[in-house]
């Protein structure tokens, strides 16, 4: 302001100047005329000046600001600083929105934005896809109007979000979301979705797992104190022979126990260790004698069991583990294989690794009960699998041993046929002799 004073003063000293000196060599009158014909040239600069300042800022906010001349340059020139500001703010607005929106998509749940009136004022990607929704098109439609399960409804409409909604099948079935509502900025609020099948499934695994062993102990612990009752109370009329078979049932009802608790730490163990197993050097050739001989002394003479090498002859990885794994495929092939079959061992060499067959010609298993083998406590035939002493846990603990050997099982069978067993192990889990030699000299 203080420069436009200035600028106006000299204005009008130059003027009064030039209207005295031409008075002094032309006369008062033609002072006046000379005077009269700058200040209309003036005040016409002036009009121009400002019809460009009206045509800017009547055009749109990209349009550039005007050159100015005179005194028009600093007002130009100021009016140019304040629009570079803005567009400067705008521009870091503008960037600091585009970091929120990358920072809210990649955020591993979904987020929506409601109005007060619950209208989607905005979303990420997540959301949209937990809820089926579409990013574009039902932003400003009323959520209500998208998801009309009554849960959900009646959730919103109760007020009441100190606890998550658990929300089943929203698109797809099998899916489960957990939803959480946030009052945010008045009336507007924050709608967080996540997505908690895998938890869900987990949860309910586990209070299977605890209902299988209920129940798997339940049965043994019946047996054994009903004949401690049964002792107890007629132990002075039973003769030694029974009192033999009662404690000879007992015994075998608490080896029974002794063995599912002993495969419950086995999988609990496995399942605590890290994902891969040690790299110890194991000798495969005692290592299936002894499983052939655990295999023989439960079979009891009833079946033919043959064992066959033509692999590896050391493996990296936990003997015992190892152990446990082949030897529960062989007595599942044992339990399952009626007396005069024959189980096969096999120690293969494999062109991207080696593999562990077992092969039996016992009962068979039905194809829509192989993808369930490996869960815990799965049986095909219960009664026949207590009957034989299985704890239902060994093949969960031969999927968790091969995992972390970087292994799979592939199961072939045929009701009535048999079934056949196969352990693959990759080519890393088998040493070259130069490897070998290194590791002994080490």
């Amino acid at each position: 302001m203080k420069t436009l004073w200035i600028g106006a003063v000299l204005t009008a000293l130059l003027l009064a100047a030039v209207g005295a000196g031409v008075g002094i060599f032309l006369g008062t009158t033609r002072a006046v005329e000379v005077v009269l014909a700058l200040t209309v040239l003036l005040g016409l600069h002036h009009l121009h000046q400002l019809h460009k300042l009206m045509a800017w800022l009547k055009g749109s906010l990209d349009t550039p600001v005007p050159e100015g001349a005179g005194i028009w340059d600093k007002v130009f020139a100021g009016l140019h600083r304040r629009v570079r500001i803005r567009v400067e703010q705008q521009q870091a607005l503008s960037n600091a929105l585009e970091r929120f929106r990358r920072a809210g998509e990649a955020l591993p749940d979904g987020v929506v934005i409601l109005s007060q009136h619950r209208q989607i004022e905005g979303m990420n990607t997540k959301a949209a896809a937990f809820l089926g929704l579409n990013l574009r098109s039902d932003v400003g439609q009323t959520i209500t109007n998208l998801l009309r399960q009554p849960d959900f409804v009646a959730y919103l409409d109760g007020g009441q979000f100190g606890e998550p909604l658990i929300l089943r099948n929203v698109r797809a079935d099998g899916v489960c979301l957990q939803i959480q509502v946030i009052p945010y900025a008045g009336e507007r609020q924050l709608l967080l979705v996540r997505d908690v099948t895998q938890l869900e499934r987990l949860e309910t695994m586990r209070r299977d797992f605890v209902a299988n062993v209920s129940h798997e102990l339940k049965t043994p612990l019946t047996v054994v104190a009903g004949f401690i009752e049964t002792l107890q109370d007629l132990h002075d009329s039973l003769s030694p022979e029974q009192v033999e078979h009662y404690l000879s049932l007992a015994h075998d009802q608490s080896i029974r126990m002794q063995h599912l608790i002993a495969d419950l730490l086995t999988l609990s163990a496995l399942e605590t260790s890290g994902s891969s197993a040690e790299t110890e050097l194991v000798e495969v050739a005692p290592l299936l004698e002894a499983v052939r001989a655990d295999s023989l002394a439960l079979s009891s003479g009833r079946h033919e069991v043959t064992l066959e090498m033509d692999g590896p002859a050391r493996i990296l990885g936990v003997a015992s583990e190892l152990r446990s794994a082949f030897g529960n495929l062989a007595s599942n092939a044992v339990r399952y294989t009626p007396e005069g079959g024959r189980i096969s061992l096999r120690w293969q060499r494999r062109p991207d690794g080696a593999a562990f067959v077992v092969a039996d010609t016992g009962i068979g298993i039905p194809p829509q009960h192989i993808p369930r083998l490996t869960e815990r406590f799965y049986r095909v035939d219960r009664g026949r699998s207590r009957e034989s002493g299985g704890t239902g846990l060994g093949l969960a603990i031969v999927k968790h041993v091969l995992t972390r050997h970087q292994g799979r099982l592939e199961v072939e069978s045929e009701p009535g046929k048999g079934s056949t067993f196969t352990a693959y192990f990759p080519a890393t889990r088998f040493p070259s002799a130069l490897d070998e030699t290194a590791r002994a000299v080490a």
